[in-house]
């Protein structure tokens, strides 16, 4: 019944870029080493206007341009959201109406910001009902569905909290709020927010940065931090550019799905691409309680949500020791629960190199094997069926992109199964040749960590902000915007955290100091 968007603006976005240049320079951001341009495919980046060296600092951002849950307390806004619980608890949702009172004020200062972001998104709250109906059966279609059965409900909840509230008296949405609106502001907060410091550096709150977020993604490695002293976001250059190539950021280890889902489109090369799977010990087994306290020791839960990968091994340390002790029998688990050396047993469980048996071994690759393809029999088409319909040139956007999402599935989880019938039919090989399993001993603590193998990692000391967002914890219903933003933390006064190196350095001591916690 509504007639979409309550405010359009005349022309198009491209004729408010230049606006954009002067606003942000005006400000005391970075302006002489790019501009906006159409990368056609790709839609709108950043363009050098001249040769970048790789890691050299060519962009920051002052905090006065960024809006800010922090911006939108001292707004207008700012009498409503001391008065709801919804917007103090989340962030996103606060940017979104910041963003859509903004938008209605003809004296905001970001109005050059605003007047830049796209009139529409291609997440999938623009999707039409065939285009997810391409979905059904997929792994991600659950997370499109609540991303717009969240939104949804919280457009009727702000709908009539604007129109009753007293605090909400005087925004410019009580004379026109609709759905269209909300979807937008949504879609814009979701494709770009990110966590930066708040002004005292003392935690983190939500930002959408101008000019930075019109980056596109590539592969490669986070290199925007945020600067406190000069209270500022900065980029360094990923790599080395020409004039007039095209500036890419790193937006972090994210999956297609979570591509697709969050920034409305998939990327071909996804060295991090995943497909979740769900997965726990059943209460009513008989051996339920054993196989959740040797879990529990290993610091992972009885049920959660693993990932299956793209790359070769397609299963985390986490996984596998989670599969591991799902397959063992009733003796296997006594000699993970008793006995002097159960703690420096534990740690053994994620580490590739020491099988609890032959015969646990090849249960665990088999029940992947089995696993997946049973997933791959819950799809409606075929692989070779959708590499043909992308070959369709009259196909929109949407469903190419619902397309591309659904064949990338298949092809983890064909992966997946080949590479479990690979690893059984191993394991096979070496219980029939009476192969010794390999021992473990004391002094392959140390081993364990140093070296660049996640799966000889010992999880029990993994920390969880290490571990992929959502990725193998335990996964409640995610607020409406399900993680939207480009995942990563900003680092403070841009200390570049090398995750591979000094989170491992000094690990042998780590690790004999949590033997003794644990005993």
């Amino acid at each position: 019944m509504q007639g979409g968007m309550s405010i359009v603006f005349d022309g198009s976005r491209e004729d408010y870029f230049p606006d954009l240049m002067s606003w942000a320079q005006e400000n005391g951001a970075s302006c002489d080493s790019f501009t906006v341009a159409d990368f056609g495919p790709e839609g709108y980046g950043l363009r050098a206007t001249r040769d970048i060296k790789a890691e050299e600092l060519f962009l920051w951002i002052p905090r006065k341009m960024q809006m800010t849950v922090e911006s939108a307390q001292n707004s207008v806004l700012g009498p409503l959201y001391g008065q709801d619980r919804i917007l103090q608890a989340m962030g996103n949702v606060t940017l979104a109406l910041h963003l859509l009172c903004e938008r209605a004020n003809p004296a905001s200062s970001w109005l050059p910001y605003i007047h830049s972001l796209p009139q529409e998104y291609d997440t999938p709250l623009y999707y039409q009902q065939e285009d997810v109906q391409l979905l059904l059966g997929t792994q991600a279609v659950q997370d499109v569905l609540s991303q717009y059965k969240n939104t949804a409900r919280q457009y009727a909840y702000f709908y009539k909290l604007v129109q009753t509230h007293p605090a909400a008296s005087k925004l410019p949405l009580k004379d026109s709020f609709t759905f269209d609106d909300y979807r937008w502001a949504v879609s814009s907060v979701m494709t770009r927010q990110n966590q930066i410091p708040t002004e005292d550096g003392s935690r983190v709150t939500l930002a959408l940065i101008p000019l930075w977020d019109m980056c596109n993604h590539t592969n490669g490695l986070i290199t925007t931090g945020y600067n406190l002293e000069d209270d500022r976001c900065e980029c360094v250059a990923l790599q080395d550019y020409k004039e007039n190539e095209q500036i890419y950021i790193f937006y972090g280890t994210r999956s297609n799905a979570e591509f697709v889902i969050h920034n409305g489109f998939f990327f071909q090369d996804n060295a991090h691409d995943r497909v979740k799977i769900k997965l726990g010990v059943s209460k009513s087994e008989r051996l339920y309680a054993m196989k959740a306290e040797v879990l529990a020791r290993a610091g992972i839960p009885a049920s959660c949500i693993f990932a299956l990968h793209c790359s070769e091994p397609p299963i985390s340390a986490q996984l596998l020791a989670f599969l591991r002790v799902f397959c063992m029998t009733e003796e296997e688990l006594k000699d993970y629960l008793l006995g002097d050396r159960v703690i420096n047993k534990i740690f053994t469980l994620g580490n590739s190199e020491f099988p609890v048996s032959w015969d646990n071994e090849i249960k665990l690759w088999t029940f992947l094997e089995t696993r997946a393809a049973l997933l791959l029999k819950t799809y409606k088409t075929t692989s070779e069926e959708d590499q043909s319909m992308l070959e369709k040139p009259d196909l929109s956007l949407h469903s190419r992109l619902a397309i591309q999402l659904r064949l990338a599935e298949k092809q983890i989880l064909e992966k997946a199964s080949a590479s479990g019938r690979a690893k059984r039919l191993h394991f096979q090989k070496k219980q029939e040749e009476g192969a010794l399993l390999p021992r473990y001993e004391e002094s392959d603590i140390a081993l364990l960590e140093n070296t660049d193998s996640d799966a000889k990692l010992p999880i029990i000391l993994r920390k969880l902000e290490e571990v992929e967002e959502g990725q193998e914890i335990p996964m409640e219903e995610h607020s409406p915007f399900l993680n939207g933003e480009k995942a990563f933390w900003f680092k403070l006064a841009f200390e570049e955290k090398k995750r591979d190196t000094t989170e491992r350095t000094g690990s042998s001591k780590k690790l004999e100091k949590k033997k003794k916690q644990l005993k």
